[in-house]
Parts: structure tokens; C-alpha cells; sequence
């Protein structure tokens, strides 16, 4: 072991190591979670027990911030103490840390299919360059950032698809100290991906190229929309509408469900979402109800044939 270095010290390091090989928003969210939370709580450590990291992770919890968004911090440390315990300047031990249950089940944010139906009939009979987004995202699955960054050469009117290579979005910079817009590859390797796109989708879209002078398939400008003011025009279209209010991501959530519900199969539906794996999918969309239940049961019995 070389000399002992501080939490604070080592994460220094690993970030001047990362720095090269992570995206630039990467990098800025892992300064984040370090100068938010970590190293308030363990800059001064020149060792971390289990026992740290477990009454972080309570507190944390309790505080009201998702078991998802502590289980990345805890990753961002373990991180940092794993290069550091590589190059011998911090000991790591392995820590097998538990995460408060809660007891509410959590509903994903998703239109009603009475919602979805009222919303849709709107968005094909208006194909405008701002409804257009909307549209791609409760057809597609398509995230916020992706849509906005979608332009007309991503758009094969033959094949009838379209490609998702770039995303947009707004990120916080700790050195600068505010808010840069970020266009990048999407969130993972499997998010790049080719989606069909629907009969309404593809009339839609159409209407909407012979109007656009811009390159980029959402507004009217030669950049991309803002995520943030598209989702204040899609919160004020659902007050149009008179459809209770759903944050834009609800309607990936609602693709998704709707996919399931219609009995697409999962990995299909998996990599329409561009999800690294399955199990994600599984474990977001597939909750089977009561009758679901009841109708594997009744096909296990018919197909054994006991009488």
C-alpha cells in the first residue's frame, strides 16, 4: 500500500482518469454526484466501512431520493474506491449493502387508452412540426432527448423507419457552475436503433416534411429543440385537450405498456426501447393482473388433461 490518500484526493484522480474515456455528460453527472453527495459525506475518509456506506444509503433514502438514484451514487463510490484500492493509495473492503423496501407500489406515469385515443386523434389530424414530436414518442417509444434530436435524413420514408443516432439535452456543469446543451450519442450502445414506424405515424410525418424548412423533424428552427420548452408545450397541449397532466416520459411509458398489453413479445419490445437488456423491460412493463394469472393456470391444466 502506497501512501494513504483522502476519499476526496483519490476521487480527484479517477475523474482525471475517466475524464478521456466517458462522455462529456457522464462526466459532468458524476462531478455532480461526487461534489453533491459523496464528498460531503466521505471526502475526509481515509478508510470506508460497510457500516459508512450503509447509514448513507438509509439516509439517503430516507430524505425521499429514489433507491435507483443511491444505488448510482453507491456505484460512482465504489468506483472511486476500487481505482484507488488498484493503485494502492485506499483500502476497499466489499460491502454487502441493503436498501430500504417501500412498501407503495410504484405506478409508472401512462395515459389512459380513452387519453391516448382523445391525444392521437388530435396529433394526426394537426401533423404540425411541433405536434409531430409527440406523436413520434406514444408511436415509437422514442425518449424526449431523442425525439428532439431526430432529423429528417434519420427518416427513411421507403423503409419507413427511423433511426435514433443522437440525443439532446441540458446537463449541469460543476466548474462552470450552470447549464450547457449537450447533443451526444443516446444513453447506451443498444439505445442507437432502428424503429418502424406506424401507418398514421408514416402520413403524418409525410404532411410534416412538406412544410418543414428546418433539418431537425421537431419545430421550425436550424437547431434542435429545447427538451425543456417541449415539454412546457406538451404540458400546455394536454390542458387543451383536457387530459390530466403527464410528464413526457409518460408517453415511452405508455408505448411500452400498450405494446405489452397488445402481447408484442418482450424482446422485441425491449429493443424497440432501446433497453440494454430484457430484464429491464420485464421488470418496468410486465406485472401480470389477476385474469392474466388465471388464464396461465387454466392452459397449464387444459395442456396436462387430467379431467
Amino acid at each position: 500500500m502506497n501512501k494513504k490518500r483522502t476519499f476526496h484526493e483519490v476521487s480527484e484522480i479517477w475523474c482525471d482518469a475517466k475524464r478521456p474515456i466517458v462522455k462529456h455528460s457522464t462526466m459532468c453527472a458524476y462531478l455532480l454526484t461526487l461534489q453533491t453527495h459523496l464528498l460531503p459525506r466521505f471526502g475526509a475518509m481515509e478508510i470506508i466501512r460497510e457500516n459508512d456506506v450503509q447509514q448513507f444509503v438509509i439516509d439517503k433514502c430516507t430524505s425521499g431520493l429514489a433507491k435507483k438514484t443511491v444505488r448510482d451514487m453507491v456505484a460512482v463510490l465504489k468506483s472511486v474506491i476500487k481505482y484507488g484500492s488498484k493503485h494502492g493509495i485506499f483500502l476497499f473492503e466489499e460491502w454487502k449493502i441493503e436498501y430500504p423496501t417501500n412498501d407503495r407500489s410504484r405506478m409508472l406515469p401512462t395515459l389512459p387508452l380513452n387519453h391516448q385515443r382523445v391525444l392521437m386523434r388530435y396529433l394526426i389530424e394537426q401533423p404540425t412540426p411541433q405536434n409531430i414530436g409527440v406523436l413520434l414518442a406514444l408511436c415509437t417509444g422514442m425518449r424526449i432527448g431523442e425525439v428532439c434530436a431526430l432529423k429528417w435524413e434519420d427518416v427513411d420514408f421507403i423503409q419507413k423507419t427511423v433511426t435514433v443516432k443522437h440525443t439532446v439535452g441540458r446537463i449541469y456543469n460543476c466548474k462552470l457552475k450552470l447549464t450547457e446543451r449537450i447533443c451526444s450519442s443516446p444513453k447506451t450502445k443498444n439505445s442507437s436503433r432502428e424503429i418502424p414506424i406506424s401507418k398514421q405515424l408514416f402520413h403524418a410525418l409525410k404532411a410534416v416534411r412538406k412544410q418543414s424548412q428546418s433539418p431537425y423533424v421537431v419545430g421550425t428552427s436550424t437547431q434542435s429543440k429545447e427538451p425543456r420548452a417541449y415539454r412546457d408545450y406538451f404540458g400546455r397541449l394536454l390542458k387543451r385537450l383536457n387530459i390530466p397532466h403527464l410528464v413526457f416520459h409518460g408517453l415511452r411509458h405508455t408505448f411500452a405498456t400498450r405494446c405489452i398489453e397488445s402481447q408484442c413479445d418482450y424482446k422485441t419490445v425491449s429493443a424497440i426501447l432501446g433497453h440494454s437488456n430484457v430484464a429491464t423491460t420485464l421488470n418496468l412493463y410486465v406485472h401480470p393482473n389477476l385474469n392474466q394469472k388465471k388464464r396461465c393456470i387454466d392452459r397449464m391444466s387444459n395442456f396436462v388433461g387430467i379431467m
